[in-house]
């Protein structure tokens, strides 16, 4: 195992997730201690302020005279560096190099921020020197506040971002980035743009040049005082996922432009941002496979019209699990036009139970459902009871989602009978149980020890393979 050539044990590394396992790699030999230490050093946004202390110790004699020369002192390792590890990064984010340069020298020097403010740039800019010089291809580049151009003012930075592959940034930043970018980079897959006020000049020609670009995320807060319209019709029909997240004031109808979409995630705070959803009802989607409409959705007749043309191919379905609405017609339109789902989110409210059956009855691949709880909405007693008792056999997760406080609470007896006829399933697939709640939720089954013991037990005999509390913020989270 320790003679294995490197790229197999990149491959390798890349599966390990766990830092503690990573570390111990460090230890076997100096080959696997160079892998893991890249593997350490690729993400930027994982780097402390040590880190960007040993960098500092990294940095050539010609940036260390320029230090001296603006009396920027900075305690630094004494040993010299083993590895050139400005060398291993591959996601930069300009912003956290300003943010940790300015908490190392605060610490340093104890001076205000004001008083540093000269001191900061002019060390940040040899950070950035030393990794435009050093890595051989970024493949990620964040910056959301960068107001200056600070990486491509380098003979290096064409080489430095030729196979750049995300982007991350605000539509405000430094017009020149933006230009410079468009001139280099004609690759980028993915970008995760927060449109603001103001647009700069640059952006445009980015996004027109893009030849392979796949994920394209508009997050927008305030309405854009310029092109906005004119710049997402630039994007190319190579788009597979499409994220439109927050306020929204444009025209939907360009949607229709990507034939090749699979992935469309709508999250807009009101319902007045789908206006012109009327635009998208005759729509076909041939690929689309994932619709997630969260916090507000267009009006029903819209959305069911739009499921009678693409339902079919979907295989996850996720409506408003952040906001709450719900509508029995349009749960009723999942069950007729949506039978190869295999991931669902939607809200039944008590006495639409009988909904639930027909939707069972009707998407019989169904892997995994989240089901809202308290109030309005179901029981956790009926939703367990419901799945264990209608659901088919490729059923394997269930997510109880308690949008409201749980009335009434579940008891031991309950939770034991669901398990028990969950063990009695032919073929039995260990379940996995997910609760999403948070503190003021008092009465959810995790809540009670009796409750908990029960589950415990049946982790120990394999009937649920996995059990997880989660807060809604995790949960919001996982979706962007």
């Amino acid at each position: 195992m320790s003679r294995l050539p490197a790229d197999c044990l990149t491959e390798i590394f890349e599966h390990l997730d766990d830092k503690n396992s990573l570390y111990s790699c460090l230890l076997v030999n100096r080959l696997w201690c160079k892998i893991s230490v890249g593997f350490y050093w690729r993400d930027m946004e994982n780097y402390s302020t040590s880190n960007f202390n040993t960098l500092i110790s990294c940095l050539p004699n010609e940036s260390k005279e320029i230090l001296s020369e603006n009396k920027i002192i900075i305690s630094t390792p004494t040993l010299n560096p083993m590895f050139n590890y400005a060398s291993f990064c591959k996601v930069l984010s300009i912003d956290r190099v300003y943010t940790k340069v300015e908490e190392l020298l605060m610490n340093q020097e104890n001076f205000p921020f004001h008083d540093l403010k000269d001191d900061i740039i002019i060390l940040s800019q040899e950070i950035f020197k030393l990794f435009v010089k050093q890595i051989s291809s970024l493949k990620k580049l964040v910056t959301f506040w960068s107001s200056h151009n600070c990486i491509t003012i380098y003979p290096e930075t064409k080489n430095f971002l030729k196979n750049l592959s995300e982007l991350h940034c605000n539509s405000d930043i430094c017009p020149i980035l933006f230009y410079h970018l468009s001139q280099i980079c004609h690759n980028i897959s993915l970008l995760n743009i927060t449109f603001n006020k103001l647009i700069s000049n640059g952006l445009k020609d980015l996004i027109f040049v893009q030849k392979n670009l796949k994920y394209f995320n508009l997050m927008q807060y305030n309405y854009p005082e310029n092109y906005l319209p004119s710049l997402i019709t630039k994007l190319p029909n190579t788009l597979i996922k499409l994220n439109l997240y927050g306020k929204n004031s444009n025209s939907l109808s360009f949607i229709s432009n990507f034939t090749n979409l699979q992935i469309l995630q709508l999250s807009f705070q009101s319902s007045e941002n789908f206006e012109d959803f009327d635009k998208l009802q005759h729509v076909i989607l041939p690929k689309l496979q994932i619709l997630k409409i969260q916090r507000a959705f267009p009006k029903c007749e819209l959305l069911i019209k739009f499921l009678e043309n693409n339902g079919k191919n979907l295989k996850e379905f996720y409506l408003s699990d952040i906001k709450g609405y719900s509508d029995n017609s349009l749960n009723l339109a999942i069950a007729k036009f949506c039978p190869n789902l295999k991931k669902l989110s939607t809200g039944i409210k008590n006495d639409e139970l009988e909904t639930l059956k027909i939707i069972f009855n009707n998407c019989q691949y169904l892997e995994s459902i989240k089901i809202w709880c308290g109030s309005i909405f179901l029981s956790e007693k009926e939703a367990l009871e419901t799945v264990v008792k209608q659901s088919h056999k490729n059923i394997s997760e269930l997510i109880l989602y308690h949008l409201y406080y749980v009335r009434p609470r579940l008891f031991p007896e309950e939770l034991e009978s669901f398990f028990i006829s969950w063990e009695n399933r032919v073929p039995l697939k260990p379940l996995s149980l997910v609760i999403i709640t948070d503190y003021f939720c008092i009465n959810t089954l995790d809540k009670y020890d009796e409750n908990m013991k029960i589950i415990k037990k049946y982790i120990r005999s394999g009937v649920i393979k996995n059990f997880e509390v989660t807060g809604f913020e995790e949960d919001e989270s996982t979706n962007y």
